[in-house]
């Protein structure tokens, strides 16, 4: 049986608005395995960037547990969530933005080592940054290079030696790859496998491009408006997605043939506010198979079976077709 990492349970986080309560993220509950990628997806403001900094505490939950190897991180002090902070890493979306523009690329690698007084003396410090970038495939003459002479790959590249540098056991990665071009996001991609293998990582993945999700995934949870609406396995979920919202989402991937042509979900209308949501399903105004039940009561995510949980009503009467 496969043991968990991180374990999330009731999670909440609501941001004050002069409209009301802004529901980021609300009642959201699943776990990390060990060793394993969950990808997380959904269209943008649903929640997910929010969901990843609260795994590290970047932000302070408003209600809920994140369990990380048995410890309860929102009911840690200071000095006990520094000490937390170097198994728990997060490479940012933008490769340029989460850099510091005035320090090298040496500077920016070796900065958590000298603020964590990792190493007694600058030689060994040293050392182990020319480690981290030959980790990463930095070449050591970028050094001294600064972050606005290099490409947006090898800007990433920086942010995932900056991720690796006290040895983590999980990192959160937020979009890490959306900036940047479709070539150089294969390299990122098959380099952060390379490194989940080599130093035994465990991933949150979170993007909105699905195909992507799919070839760094172990699980896959799908989030709308502040809830997990469908979670399971990436070979369940690409084959038998049970929510309308999940079905939406995977018919708009394009397919690699001429020879059969899938179901396209257009969803109307727009996405709810998340200050004051809804009550019942949230989907429910988009969906083209609501019902009076759908508006009045909000489903709860069930499991179907094989760990594929999915929160709606007629969860698995509709299939996701061809024509």
């Amino acid at each position: 049986m496969a043991e968990k990492l991180v374990e999330v349970r009731n999670l909440k986080k609501y941001f004050k608005t002069a409209k009301g309560l802004l529901h980021a993220v609300d009642d959201v509950s699943f776990h990390i395995n060990k060793g394993e990628t969950l990808g997380l997806v959904g269209e943008s403001g649903c929640g997910k960037s929010t969901t990843g900094r609260l795994l590290i505490r970047l932000l302070d939950a408003t209600e809920g547990e994140v369990i990380y190897d048995g410890k309860d991180i929102n009911q840690l002090s200071k000095k006990e969530m520094r000490a937390m902070r170097k198994e728990m890493q997060i490479v940012f979306q933008d490769p340029y933005a989460s850099l510091n523009p005035r320090l090298t690329v040496s500077d920016i690698i070796s900065e958590p080592l000298i603020v964590n007084k990792t190493y007694s003396t600058k030689a060994k410090r040293e050392a182990r940054v020319r480690e981290l970038m030959d980790t990463v495939g930095l070449a050591p003459r970028l050094a001294n290079a600064y972050p606005h002479e290099l490409d947006g790959g090898r800007r990433q590249r920086i942010g995932i030696a900056r991720a690796l540098a006290l040895k983590p056991k999980f990192i959160v990665q937020d979009e890490p790859v959306s900036a940047l071009d479709v070539s150089i996001q294969a390299q990122i991609l098959n380099l952060m496998a390379d490194l989940q293998e080599k130093f035994e990582l465990t991933y949150l993945f979170i993007s909105h491009d699905l195909s992507v999700v799919k070839h760094v995934s172990d699980r896959i949870a799908v989030m709308y408006l502040g809830k997990i609406v469908e979670l399971a396995d990436y070979q369940t979920m690409f084959n038998d997605p049970l929510h309308p919202y999940s079905q939406a989402l995977l018919s708009a991937i394009p397919l690699p043939t001429l020879d059969l042509k899938k179901e396209r979900i257009l969803l109307e209308g727009d996405v709810p506010s998340p200050i004051n949501p809804p009550k019942g399903c949230r989907f429910a105004g988009r969906c083209r198979h609501r019902t009076d039940k759908c508006l009045a009561e909000e489903p709860e995510l069930k499991d179907m079976g094989g760990d594929h949980f999915v929160a709606c009503h007629y969860a698995g009467e509709f299939k996701l077709g061809t024509v």
